[in-house]
């Protein structure tokens, strides 16, 4: 069973999932590094030069392969499950964790990354806050939706959230074992 992460920017996918794959020793995958090694240019050079759909393919084309091996830790960029396609490949044989954060300290923590040298590009026109408010309003429902357990980041750090995490997955892959021998039946 894979591992996916999900949540908005900035809520700690890429180094909870590190850690957690350690943990479990599992491989760990992050997808927009997987993007960016594959097409040797960053998110926003991709985005500046071929647009956000291009980006969205790519995305596509790497969840695509992640699916078809063994179990593994997958960090999602944050729009990556807007997509039908996306969900399809990752539902058939995962757990979902949706890790979020209140917009206050997301907006703090692209500060800080940006202050580092990270590079993220605008998903709108907004101010960071602004953005982030109204990215995370029309992503929640689908977060919400796919979550088979949620981890509130805010104000935790990365081991608090990975020991949140192993804590709530004997219990969702004892359910879901459940589900598929009543499947199977």
């Amino acid at each position: 069973m894979n591992i996916i992460l999900m949540g908005y920017r900035c809520t700690g996918k890429s180094s909870a999932g590190r850690r957690l794959a350690q943990r479990l020793r599992l491989p760990f995958y992050d997808t927009d590094a997987l993007i960016e090694r594959q097409s040797g240019r960053t998110i926003p050079q991709i985005v500046a030069e071929q647009g956000w759909q291009a980006f969205r393919e790519a995305e596509r084309a790497v969840i695509g392969g992640l699916v078809h091996g063994d179990p593994c830790v997958i960090a999602l960029g944050g729009g990556a499950v807007l997509d039908a396609r996306n969900v399809g490949c990752l539902k058939k044989d995962a757990l979902f964790v949706w890790l979020f954060a209140a917009p206050e300290a997301i907006a703090a923590r692209m500060e800080r990354d940006a202050a580092g040298g990270a590079q993220r590009p605008a998903l709108t026109d907004d101010t960071s806050i602004g953005e982030v408010e109204r990215i995370m309003t029309q992503r929640e429902p689908v977060y919400r939706r796919l979550a088979d357990l949620v981890v509130d980041t805010t104000r935790i750090g990365t081991d608090q959230v990975v020991e949140e995490i192993l804590g709530g997955l004997p219990e969702q892959m004892h359910r879901n074992d459940k589900t598929k021998q009543g499947r199977e039946a």
